[in-house]
């Protein structure tokens, strides 16, 4: 999913955020890429951070990770 709530309102986003849930319990993995931090922290559990075209880290338990350590890696 590429930015999956860009745009939209804030009952959507939260109605996007329960399908993802639920798919995720049903055992899909879901690829999200988002410029939302809160998001990523809400909904990811594992990060991998790009820089220029690179992965730059992997945290690996998304529960520890802050904007400011995402930001860290995202800046190379």
């Amino acid at each position: 999913l590429d930015e999956p709530t860009r745009g939209v309102d804030v009952g959507a986003r939260a109605e996007i955020y329960r399908l993802m849930t639920r798919l995720t319990e049903a055992g899909l993995a879901i690829v999200m890429i988002s410029s939302d931090l809160p998001e990523v922290l809400g909904m990811a559990d594992r990060i991998v951070v790009m820089h220029d075209g690179q992965i730059t880290g992997t945290i690996a338990d998304a529960k520890q990770a802050t904007q400011e350590s995402i930001m860290e890696l995202a800046v190379g």
